[in-house]
């Protein structure tokens, strides 16, 4: 065939073979990083879409170090058997907080973007503290001392900080007060509790997320995991995701 020959009379001189690549290397970069040039105007804003609290955070930081983002992944393809088993399809916008993203496509576990408020603070924690008692056939492994780890928190302002740096619309009260509202969160009878709610709105969750005394490891990965899909109601807004798909 004369493609056939014409490569192999180009795998002949290496110049223009290396000039061949180079093309081709070019034409798929370039595929992928035009459309980034107009991301501002392809991801929609979402009104209501807020940050993560100090607690949630470093629940999430707790997530990603005991490597929980490599079993499940958090995006919702846009696939009928996606939608009909885990909820809406996850939006673009829903991750412009979250510095890693953990979309991920590695699901030994179920996809996690919709599992805020599907279940109770005590399943969580009985799943994560033995993963069999509420699953039998998981092959999870068990976190029992998140339960017995006492939070630190010492270095969440200096988290938001940066996260600022990175976008993310945290206000200096947030920054100045961030080790106080981790601990106020979990702890409805503080006095901060009220402080923490007027920094990240009405619709923040303040409960014993452990059910402890004290606030642990455990207060904040359930509390992260409490708040997964529930950041925007704009995935639930769009109607039946189902019928959105099968058009």
């Amino acid at each position: 065939m004369p493609l056939l020959k014409g490569h192999y009379n180009l795998e002949k001189h290496s110049i223009g073979l290396v000039i061949g690549i180079i093309l081709a290397a070019s034409v798929g970069g370039l595929v992928e990083i035009v459309p980034l040039f107009t991301i501002n105007e392809t991801v929609e804003t979402l009104p209501d879409m807020r940050v993560y609290t100090p607690l949630e955070l470093a629940g999430r930081n707790i997530y990603i170090r005991e490597g929980c983002y490599a079993c499940h992944s958090q995006m919702i393809r846009t696939l009928r058997d996606e939608v009909e088993r885990y909820g809406p399809y996850s939006l673009a916008a829903e991750s412009q907080y979250d510095h890693p993203m953990l979309w991920g496509s590695k699901r030994t576990g179920p996809d996690l973007a919709r599992i805020g408020g599907k279940y109770s603070d005590a399943w969580h924690v009985a799943h994560l503290t033995n993963p069999r008692s509420v699953v039998p056939t998981s092959i999870m492994p068990a976190y029992p001392w998140l339960a017995t780890t006492d939070l630190e928190v010492d270095d969440l302002g200096a988290h938001l900080r940066v996260l600022r740096e990175l976008g993310v619309p945290y206000t200096d009260a947030m920054i100045a007060n961030a080790p106080h509202d981790a601990i106020a969160q979990a702890l409805p009878d503080s006095p901060a509790a009220a402080g923490v709610v007027e920094r990240y709105g009405q619709k923040t969750t303040i409960r014993r997320f452990s059910g402890a005394s004290t606030v642990t490891e455990m207060d904040a990965v359930v509390a992260y995991l409490q708040v997964l899909g529930q950041l925007t109601q704009a995935p639930y807004a769009k109607g039946d995701a189902l019928d959105e798909v099968s058009q």
